[in-house]
Order: C-alpha cells, then sequence, then structure tokens
C-alpha cells in the first residue's frame, strides 16, 4: 500500500459524498490515505511568506568605504533587496557593544543609534522589520549567551534581573515608537539553546539550561512586549529562536512546560556547515511536525551557502562545507541551493527564510578576528561590492513564482492516481495558448529525478512519475522556465 501525505493546504475528494475535505498543513493533523480517487489541487492565493535578509552590517560596511553596486552602477543596498522581492530585513541589537570602541574608528554599530538608522532605511524602501534583540553585549549564539555588563552584578539576582530585563524592552520599543520606527517582528534572544542572560563564568563553565530561570526571563521579556503593545495600541508578532531543527521539539516543550507560550513564531537556524546532517526533507519533517505540535508559525531565521571557496581578504571564512547536490561553489549553485531550500520551507508550511548577512563583504575595516569579512565568499555581492547578477539573491525572484500560483484565468486541476504513481493534469482554459510546459520531479534537496514535455491543448494530461522510494518530493509544472505550479507530497511505502 503507498500513503500519500501532503503539505500544502488543500483538498481531498471524498468519493463517498462527493465533498472535499480539508487537508491541513501539518502531519499530525493529516490524514494518512490508504485508498482514495484522486487528489483535486486548484489555485490558492499564496500566503504571506518572508524573503528575508539580515542587513545588520550595511551601515558599518558603508562606514568602512564599501560601495554597493549593481551593474557597476552605486546603489543603495536596501533599494537592492527591495527591487529583488526581499519583504524582510532583519536587524540584531546589542545591549551595550563597547567592543567597537577599540576597533577600527571606533564607531559603534548594532546599538539603538545604529539599528534606528537601519530601520529607518528598511521602511523607506516598503521592508517590514524584524527586530533581534541578542541581550548581550556582543554575539549570542548556542556557545555563547553572556548577560549585558550593565547587569553582571545582578545576574544571580532573578528579581532585579528580569525587571531590568523589562524596562530594558519596554523602553527600547518606546524609543523605537516616538521616532515612527517600530517593528513587525521581535525576536527574545539569539539563538538561545543554552538559556539568557548568563555570566561570563557561567556560560564558560560548560553546557547547562535552567529551566526555571530561563521560563521567568522569557516570560517577563514577553510582558514587556505585550505590556507596550497595549499603551501604544500596536500589534507585534513575538519569535523564540533556536540553533538547530533537531532539538526544536525538546525546546519548545520546555519553554511551554514553564508558561512561556505567548508567543507565535519559532524561529531556526539551518546551515549546511553545521546541520549538514539534516537533509532538505528532515527540515521539511521538522516543520510540518512543530507547526502540528505547536500550532506556531516557523520562520527559518539564518540560512547562508558559499558562492565561492576563494578568500577576499586575511579574515577566515566562516561557510566552508559543500551540500553535495550544490558543489563545486558558484553563483548559480548558491542560487539553485537557496531556491531548493525555500521552496522546501514553503511546500512543507514554513512562513519564510531568512539569509544572513548577504552584504557583509571584504572592506578596509577589521573585525575582533581578522581584517575584513568572514563571509565575503557567502555574501551576494562579489569581491568588488558588485551585486552579483545570477547568484543567491536571484532565490526571492524565483520562489516567487513558485508558490502554487496561478492567473485568473488558468484553472489546474491535478490528480494524483494512487498505485499509478501517475499525475492527470486538466489544464482545459490553456488549451488555446502557445506557450510550452514542461513537468518536473524533483527531490526535496533540489535533485532532478524526471521532467517531461506536455502539450497544454490536450484536454488531459498523464504523467507517469518514475518509482520513488519513502520521502518528500517536489512536483512542478513549468512555462518559459518559470514555475507555473508546484507542490510537495510524501509518499511512504
Amino acid at each position: 500500500v503507498i500513503k500519500y501525505r501532503f503539505f500544502f493546504c488543500s483538498t481531498v475528494n471524498d468519493s463517498s459524498n462527493n465533498s472535499l475535505i480539508p487537508l491541513y498543513c501539518d502531519m499530525k493533523l493529516t490524514a494518512i490515505l490508504f485508498i482514495f480517487t484522486s487528489l483535486l489541487y486548484s489555485p490558492v492565493v499564496a500566503q504571506n511568506y518572508y524573503y528575508g535578509a539580515d542587513l545588520s552590517y550595511v551601515n558599518e560596511m558603508e562606514d568602512c568605504g564599501v560601495n554597493y553596486k549593481e551593474d557597476g552602477l552605486a546603489k543603495d543596498p536596501y533599494q537592492i533587496f527591495a527591487e529583488q522581492n526581499c519583504n524582510l530585513v532583519r536587524l540584531r541589537l546589542w545591549h551595550t557593544p563597547s567592543w567597537y570602541d577599540a576597533l577600527n574608528d571606533g564607531n559603534r554599530y548594532g546599538d539603538l543609534a545604529d539599528v534606528k538608522k537601519s530601520i529607518q532605511r528598511a521602511k523607506s524602501e516598503g521592508l517590514q522589520v524584524l527586530l533581534d534583540f541578542h541581550l548581550s553585549d556582543t554575539w549570542a549564539d548556542p556557545g555563547k549567551q553572556i548577560i549585558p555588563a550593565a547587569w553582571n552584578n545582578i545576574a544571580d539576582n532573578i528579581d532585579l534581573l528580569q525587571d531590568s530585563l523589562y524596562q530594558y524592552i519596554y523602553n527600547t520599543l518606546s524609543d523605537l515608537h516616538t521616532d515612527n520606527l517600530l517593528p513587525e517582528i521581535i525576536q527574545i534572544g539569539n539563538e538561545v539553546n543554552r538559556g539568557i542572560l548568563q555570566t561570563a563564568e557561567a556560560n564558560e563553565a560548560g553546557w547547562a539550561l535552567d529551566w526555571e530561570r530561563n521560563g521567568i526571563l522569557f516570560n517577563k521579556a514577553i510582558t514587556a512586549v505585550r505590556d507596550f503593545e497595549a499603551i501604544a495600541s500596536v500589534n507585534f508578532q513575538i519569535a523564540l529562536h533556536i540553533s538547530g531543527p533537531s532539538a526544536a521539539d525538546w525546546y519548545f516543550e520546555n519553554f511551554l512546560a514553564q508558561g512561556v507560550t505567548d508567543f507565535e513564531i519559532i524561529g531556526l537556524s539551518y546551515y549546511t556547515q553545521w546541520h549538514g546532517d539534516l537533509s532538505f526533507s528532515d527540515l521539511a519533517t521538522y516543520i510540518t511536525q512543530l507547526k502540528a505540535d505547536y500550532n506556531r508559525e516557523v520562520l527559518i531565521m539564518e540560512v547562508g551557502y558559499p558562492w565561492t571557496s576563494d578568500n577576499a581578504d586575511s579574515a577566515n571564512n566562516i561557510l566552508i562545507n559543500t551540500h553535495p547536490d550544490y558543489t563545486p561553489f558558484s553563483p548559480v549553485q548558491q542560487k539553485n541551493y537557496l531556491t531548493a531550500l525555500a521552496l522546501t520551507i514553503k511546500n512543507a508550511g514554513g512562513i519564510g527564510m531568512i539569509y544572513w548577512e548577504p552584504a557583509w563583504v571584504s572592506s578596509g575595516c577589521s573585525t575582533p578576528w581578522g581584517q575584513g569579512s568572514h563571509y565575503d565568499n557567502a555574501a551576494f555581492f562579489d569581491s568588488a561590492s558588485n551585486l552579483i547578477p545570477d547568484g543567491g539573491i536571484q532565490w526571492m525572484q524565483n520562489l516567487s513564482v513558485s508558490t502554487n500560483e496561478a492567473s485568473a484565468n488558468e484553472e489546474w486541476k491535478i490528480n494524483l492516481r494512487e498505485g499509478h504513481q501517475t499525475f492527470v493534469i486538466e489544464a482545459r482554459s490553456l488549451q488555446n495558448t502557445e506557450d510550452k510546459f514542461t513537468t518536473q520531479l524533483t527531490s526535496m534537496d533540489g535533485r532532478l529525478l524526471d521532467t517531461q514535455v506536455i502539450n497544454p491543448t490536450d484536454s488531459t494530461i498523464n504523467i507517469q512519475l518514475p518509482k520513488l522510494a519513502h520521502g518528500n518530493y517536489i512536483f512542478s509544472i513549468l512555462s518559459k522556465n518559470e514555475v507555473r505550479w508546484s507542490s510537495s507530497f510524501f509518499i511512504a511505502q
């Protein structure tokens, strides 16, 4: 018996009463279909999907002499991203990043003044903003969650610490509101796998997570956001962010057990560099499971993939590992990797993907670890800070037409016959077109498994699929190299 499970919100044709049964976009609520006659797909209005970019480095790069360009002409990077279909900018906020005082010209970045400048630039291009409270003076990540120096002496006084946290978040939002610079999404902590607000000594002592303390602090931070919402009559989405999809279930189970429930978004980081043991198909499974188990949206907050193995400066590159299906590194492979990953996320029910630091190019300035950029080989710009025309940024354009969308006069009706593993396509309103159409069958990691040319003048088109093993697949219809219809499906044998 072959079982099919589909990730798109769609309908199932119930042959017993000729009605359409809703088919939900998660794995726990989706029915496993042992015997059925067909699945009926029809065009749906695409849900909002975030085409995101973390542009926290832009102000610093420009102060360091970087001149961003497109086609060799100087251009505002925020305008570049907006024109490429970006609709969300992620920005990190540090408490007091005094370590910048000893670098370059001593300018600070990632503090509130710098973030205000970035939010203004984003909003001037019509982009939404995700504000990432790192809750630290420096980088916070799965191995490093150090309390701001201003709070170090109260780290063990939970009453004072939670009050300071509350005031900090509330006052930050109030300050932004005064300048009409409020974000749409608020992220509490960054990759908080080991909890938040630890002393340097506790952090260096090894991995530990005090869930009771963690719950108190997260709830206080969330309360600050909600209290400000009520006073200012605004609405935010709150996101909690961890690194690595495979651990997410354990973390969010514990969040809820501690009463941390008032949030809308589960945020995840996913990099081949650190999470390469998880295939795209695995990621899709985690997304659908998290949506089902916790009734929250899932946003992939950080991804990255190189376009070259070269290093433009003396700062060592962070990302050096390849994905086996997207090697050797090249701008086109970077684009293909990101397009396949983003489509996997969308088809699994995720609400978007954010590329981490696509504008962190090489410059004459230094980080604490070297001169230049540690990410120049994964940015969307070349060594001359010129936008790579057929590179990674194109994923935003590619995915914008890969969303099961059809124009108002196109009525797609596509059935999958069980047992025969055959797609039956009816596109009767296209019979008068001269366009050429092809089908593509791909695995979730982007491997092309089958492609066929179809004739839209035929009233019914049967596409026989090759024998497929257990797993997730994507079936698409293309015209003029654009995806006109696409959906994922699951086969268990």
